[in-house]
């Protein structure tokens, strides 16, 4: 299992970035927001998916991060230059927590992906499968994590207004730190 931190400080992609972080603890939503602006680029990362090419990084974007508290999952909403949402990620964890002030999660290796459209990717399945059979997971592991996962594509296919409203709430917010720090 992959810990990962939400600052992204081992991402080789990025050249300049902004980060900021903040807890929140409101009805609807308590743990931590974090927005990475990104600034530059070695290139853009371009993810392919439904048959068309997604630039899902680039210079100007930002990755707004939810960490909910005791959940099973963290929120990736990637935003264009424009503050267009190209992408919600899904990850589907095992835990969270921080260290050292840095939160972080376990990912349990089974991602889900929402579209503006509407439309809704279960991804790598491959590697939970994979996880279950080397021993990095066991079975209480990838049964939780395909449980959680289908509630989230259950909710979210259904529900893209609401994840749409939510998360630019919070980018607004999270938006005015950044613009603090430029």
């Amino acid at each position: 299992m992959k810990r990962k931190f939400i600052n992204r400080d081992d991402w080789k992609r990025v050249l300049k970035k902004c980060y900021v972080q903040k807890y929140f603890d409101r009805q609807g939503f308590k743990g931590y927001v974090s927005a990475l602006y990104i600034e530059k680029v070695k290139q853009p990362l371009i993810k392919h998916m439904l048959g068309r090419g997604y630039c899902i990084a680039d210079a100007g974007y930002i990755w707004l991060q939810h960490l909910p508290i005791d959940k099973n999952y963290a929120i990736t909403t990637m935003y264009d230059s424009d503050d267009k949402i190209v992408q919600w990620y899904f990850d589907i964890i095992k835990a969270n927590g921080v260290i050292d002030g840095r939160p972080y999660f376990d990912d349990l290796y089974l991602d889900v992906v929402l579209l503006p459209n509407g439309q809704v990717l279960l991804l790598d399945e491959d590697e939970l499968l994979a996880a279950l059979s080397s021993g990095d997971i066991d079975k209480n592991d990838y049964d939780m994590a395909y449980k959680e996962a289908k509630a989230i594509v259950n909710y979210v296919s259904s529900h893209v207004k609401e994840v749409t409203d939510f998360s630019n709430l919070y980018l607004k917010e999270i938006k005015s730190l950044i613009m603090g720090q430029h």
